[in-house]
């Protein structure tokens, strides 16, 4: 059972903590790498206790009960006052902030550029200059499926070519003149079908999506949604994708795909920065399909409190099952973004949800077609593989 103190929001500052909020926003997603928080406090007049806030540029951790969500820094304390009343408040962002702000630059004799070299020492490179510590988890899930494998030859279910080690991402990578921290990373990401965000802690952690695994709840309409939104647009997809890039050998390259969703012909060629395989072209081209008619699908949805049923908080990269009868969905959904919130319409989660295409890759060629009746309103939109849950 929730003590009195489970959602209690504390900044922690050299040690000492800072309550008593009125007014809570915390948001971290998928695409934004930097988490935020913005956390006020009212006084009455006559007779107030002014406490002054904490000062800008000071590190900070943000803790819902026992919850570590935010480590970063303050970044403004405004005040607002009138004859009745004052407000105080501290806004701040992630560790990773300076990612997003910077420009990229590099120490030593890097130069700005990386020729084979492995996929999160570059990523390492580039967050060094500004002391943030990068956690690469798909090489610890690699690991542990390693270790699962190891134990199946030890027990005689597996045999040691089953077991090849997967060799490590090697890749060139070159700074562009001017681009910040984060827009070289996802640069550098896209190619190889991963992303980077951060965690409670203020590092920089490269995934893959889905890998917090499933919610606990659903979002189910006359359940547990107070509302929801969707534009359902698609203006941003294309029936035809075309990925025109240079190899290392200066030979043209080029990746394209077909999305038989789109109802007639919309042509979209994009070009590949930096040098890539066909093989790597064509997976940008799917890339694009996948995402842009995942995005074409996002939702957002507001429910009460800030946890899930087992004490857990709902977070991002997490897959949701919603079942919304009136805007037509009836699937797996990807938690792309939350916003933690309290102000006097309570403590309430908002979630941006979206099929896991939107930032999943698929690499493979699209294959033909299966009609899948009765999944949602969108059933013609899924993709080509989709197997639908069991009942």
């Amino acid at each position: 059972m929730a003590t009195d103190n489970t959602n209690t929001v504390n900044l922690t500052i050299n040690g000492i903590n800072w309550g008593g909020w009125k007014s809570v926003s915390i948001s971290a997603g998928l695409e934004r790498l930097a988490r935020d928080f913005t956390l006020a406090i009212t006084w009455k007049w006559p007779g107030a206790t002014i406490q002054r806030p904490p000062e800008a540029g000071q590190k900070c951790q943000v803790w819902i009960g026992n919850d570590l969500v935010l480590t970063g820094y303050i970044y403004a304390t405004p005040i607002q006052y009138d004859g009745n009343s004052i407000t105080l408040a501290v806004s701040g962002r992630s560790l990773t902030s300076d990612l997003v702000d910077c420009s990229a630059i590099t120490e030593g004799d890097k130069k700005g550029q990386w020729r084979q070299q492995e996929l999160t020492q570059i990523v390492t490179d580039l967050c060094k200059p500004y002391n943030i510590t990068v956690i690469d988890q798909t090489k610890l899930e690699e690991q542990k499926k390693q270790a699962i494998q190891a134990a199946q030859i030890a027990a005689g279910v597996a045999t040691p070519q089953q077991s090849q080690k997967k060799k490590d991402t090697l890749a060139d990578h070159t700074i562009e003149p001017g681009e910040s921290v984060f827009d070289s990373i996802n640069r550098l990401l896209n190619i190889y079908r991963d992303f980077a965000t951060d965690d409670g802690y203020g590092r920089l952690v490269i995934a893959k999506v889905a890998s917090a695994g499933y919610a606990s709840n659903e979002l189910v309409l006359g359940e547990n949604i107070l509302n929801g939104s969707s534009e359902l647009d698609f203006s941003n997809t294309y029936s035809e994708y075309r990925v025109l890039a240079q190899s290392s050998q200066n030979s043209k390259v080029k990746g394209e795909t077909n999305d038989p969703r789109a109802p007639r012909k919309r042509v979209l060629i994009i070009q590949q920065n930096g040098q890539v395989t066909n093989e790597k072209a064509e997976e940008r081209a799917n890339w694009e399909a996948s995402h842009r008619m995942g995005k074409a699908l996002e939702a957002n949805y507001t429910i009460n409190g800030w946890r899930q049923s087992t004490g857990q908080l709902w977070i991002p990269n997490t897959i949701v099952r919603v079942r919304d009868k009136l805007i037509g969905f009836d699937r797996d959904m990807l938690i792309m973004e939350v916003n933690y919130t309290l102000d006097d319409r309570g403590m309430l989660t908002h979630l941006r949800v979206a099929p896991p295409e939107a930032a999943l890759p698929k690499p493979e060629k699209p294959k033909k077609r299966v009609k899948v009746k009765g999944v949602d309103g969108f059933d013609y939109l899924i993709p080509p593989d989709y197997v639908p849950p069991k009942e």
